[in-house]
Order: structure tokens, then sequence, then C-alpha cells
């Protein structure tokens, strides 16, 4: 099930085994095109007909009610209320120290620069839904917009056969103060919050995950709106010496694999004692996982066990994937940590396992992946604010000043910009 590599002598062949990008074959191109195309001219119409057709019900409202949403939170089980709530709160404290400050300063001559920050007036915040129940991305999704002091902030997710939402999904919008939640998924959602329609406000960013026509709407909206970034099947990477539990590895990898069958898990250790106790328990706990099939197909297609000389080399391997999860389960963690460059989230030590991250811990969940760890970060306070620049020029450094300017202007040969200044310095 899990293929051993010797990095010394297959480095080329793991490589291609391991080298993952975000790609959309040509039939999925196609569809989101004429999805976004619809939405975009036909609206709510359009958006109510895709919905028929991938969702399985014609709705005749695209909003769960409030109240709705305040039974469900009436309703669900105690218990797991309180873990949305103390979860909530984790994640909600871990973004508070993301806030970004406005800052001005007065520089020579009484002129005044600084940048203003603000945060973003409508959000979407996509949550996958229909056969399955994602809270978590409720509460990953809404922590950092609610941080940033988004004016209005939205939820879409799919709705099932009868045209109901999971009431866990309403129930963690409850938690995080969200009362604005829509039954739609898919591209036609991304459309419909990107362009506006009837009845849909236009929103200014997108965030969250979907499956690929999902990733690819938010790719192809991007510049109508701003997009968090563009998400791929998750995966995990497991540095590991030999004082490693190999259950705790075996499980981790399991957890990454039961995703979906494009899900990657990666050991990557210099022991092969550990490398082959690895395998040996992953193919006897194999039968005992209820989603046993997608674990194995995960495993065969994009799992690994990468055997290296070192740690350092370890480090190295790992940043040639750029993981979305990467944990570490050495004896001395942060004493590797300065020599890895590229990963989405670390997890210190045996028993900081990704599903901490997941759903409690509190740094999101939503993180990059198919190696853009190497130039995106995860979802944060600062996806939801912008940035502007102030400048107050005043009249004494104009003066001294004005012609450099004018002439940085000539030497580009644009007149008009040199003049604006000229005109000034004339006027003083």
């Amino acid at each position: 099930m899990l293929r051993l590599y010797r990095f010394a002598e297959e480095r080329s062949a793991l490589q291609k085994q391991l080298s993952r990008s975000v790609s959309f074959d040509d039939s999925v191109q196609s569809a989101v095109e004429q999805i976004l195309q619809q939405v975009r001219f036909n609206g709510d119409s359009a958006v109510l007909d895709y919905t028929e057709r991938f969702q399985g019900v014609r709705l005749t409202e695209m909003r769960v009610s409030p109240e709705a949403i305040q039974d469900a939170y009436k309703q669900v089980d105690p218990a797991f209320l309180a873990v949305l709530k103390e979860a909530y709160n984790n994640i909600v404290c871990f973004h508070q120290h993301e806030v970004e400050k406005s800052f001005f300063y007065e520089a020579e001559g009484g002129v005044v620069l600084g940048q203003r920050v603000t945060p973003m007036e409508n959000a979407l915040l996509y949550v996958p839904g229909g056969q399955a129940s994602y809270p978590s991305s409720v509460l990953m999704n809404a922590a950092p917009a609610n941080v940033a002091g988004v004016k209005n902030i939205f939820i879409t997710t799919p709705c099932d056969a009868s045209g109901e939402v999971s009431p866990n999904i309403l129930a963690a919008a409850a938690v995080a103060g969200i009362t604005s939640v829509y039954k739609l998924g898919g591209a036609q959602a991304i459309a419909a919050f990107a362009y506006g329609t009837e009845t849909i406000p236009k929103v200014d960013i997108i965030t969250g995950p979907g499956n690929k026509y999902v990733a690819l709407a938010k790719k192809q909206v991007f510049g109508h709106v701003s997009i968090d970034s563009i998400a791929g099947p998750s995966e995990v990477v497991i540095i590991a010496d030999e004082t490693a539990n190999p259950e705790f590895i075996v499980l981790d990898l399991f957890a990454q694999a039961e995703h979906d069958a494009d899900a990657s898990a990666v050991l990557i250790t210099p022991s092969e004692s550990l490398a082959v106790a690895v395998k040996e328990l992953a193919d006897t706990r194999l039968s005992g996982m209820l989603r046993r099939d997608i674990i194995s197909s995960s495993l065969q297609q994009n799992g690994a066990i990468v055997l290296v000389d070192s740690l350092e080399e370890a480090c190295a391997v790992s940043d040639m994937i750029a993981p979305e999860h990467l944990e570490l389960h050495v004896e001395h963690p942060w004493e590797i940590l300065p020599d890895i460059h590229h990963a989405g989230a670390i997890f210190m030590g045996g028993y900081s396992c990704e599903t901490v991250g997941d759903y409690f811990a509190g740094p999101n969940h939503t993180l990059p992946t198919n190696g853009t760890a190497r130039f995106f970060s995860p979802l944060s306070v600062r996806d939801f604010v912008k940035h502007t620049s102030i400048i107050s020029y005043s009249k004494k450094q104009l003066y001294r000043c004005g012609e450099k300017i004018a002439a940085f202007a000539d030497y580009e040969g644009l007149q008009a910009h040199a003049e604006a200044v000229r005109a000034r310095l004339r006027a003083l």
C-alpha cells in the first residue's frame, strides 16, 4: 500500500510522484466558464436552475431563515455546542494577535505619511456541504473575518435534496454570530456572490475550500473579488526520527488519506527500522478503518515512505513538497524548525497532531495546498483587510523637491505629470 523510496537512489521517481500543482482539465474549465457566464447575465434564475441540476432541489428561498439558524442552535447536542464555542474562542484568540494597526509618521519638511488599515465591507465564506458537514470550516473562516471587523459576513453551503442545511453548520454560524446563510453550493454560488444578482449581494472577498469546480470558479472571478487561495487536495508530510511512535504516524497518515483519494500522505525519515514498522502497521490497521477504501486508494496513488540520510535532508525533501501540513515527530522539533522554509502549518512534536489544528488549537486550518505554501499563507485577518497609503505633502517640501519630481516625470516622457508639479511651483 505505502511504497518505500530511498531518496538517494530514487530521487527523480519520487519527485515525479509527489509533484502536485493546481490544474484543471478542459471539461471542468468549460463547465465553470458556462456557469459563470450564465449567472452573470441571468442572475437568480440561473442560480436556481443550476442548484436544481446539481443539488437536486428547486429552491423557493435561497437564504436560510434566521429562525432556522436559531432552532439549529437550540437543538444541536449541548456537548457539541460547548466544543464549538471553545474552539471558536481559541481561533478568535489566535487571530487577534494578527491585527494590524494603521500608522502615520512625520517626515522632513512637515510631510505626513502613513498607511490606513480598514476591513473589507462584504465577505463570503464558502463552506463545503451536501453529503458531509464541516462546521469547523465555518469557525475557521468566520473568526478572522470577525476579528478584522468585516461589516457584512455571508455564508453559503450546499443544501441536501430536501433543501435543508446541516444543523451543525447552522449552529456553528450562530456561535460565530453570522445570520446570513445561503443554501447554495458549487460554481454557481461563487458566481452569484462575485457578480451579485437580484437578491444576492456582491461581495469583496470569497474564502473557503471546495471541490475543483469551486476552486476554478474562485480562480476565474479573481479580479472581480479577492480570494484567499486556490485550494487543492489536502496533504500531510511527517518528518520522524527513531524516537517516533509508529502508531501515531500511521493514524496521522490515515487521517489525511481518508479525506479523498487525491489526498497525499508522506513519511520522511532517516530511520529504516521506523519506516518498516510504519509500513507493516499501516497494512495491519487498514482493515479496521471505516474509510479504508479511500485511504488505500489515496496512499497507493499519493502516499510514500521516504528514507533519507539525515534530518537535514528530510527537511530539504519536505521543502521540495511544500506541504499543507507538516508534522515533526522528532525528539527535538524546535532544533530543525529553522531548516524548514515551506509549509502551511507545522506541528511540533508527536502530540501536536494535525487533528488538533484542524478543529481546536487556534491557528487557521484553511491552508495552502499543492506546493503553494511557497507563496501562499494560511487564511488570516490580513485577508479581510486592505491597506491604503496616506500622503500629506507640505508646500515647503514640494518647493524643495518639486523640480526633482518634475524632472523624474520628464525622463519618463509624461508631460502632464511634470506640469502638474511645476504649476504648483509657480504658485509658490
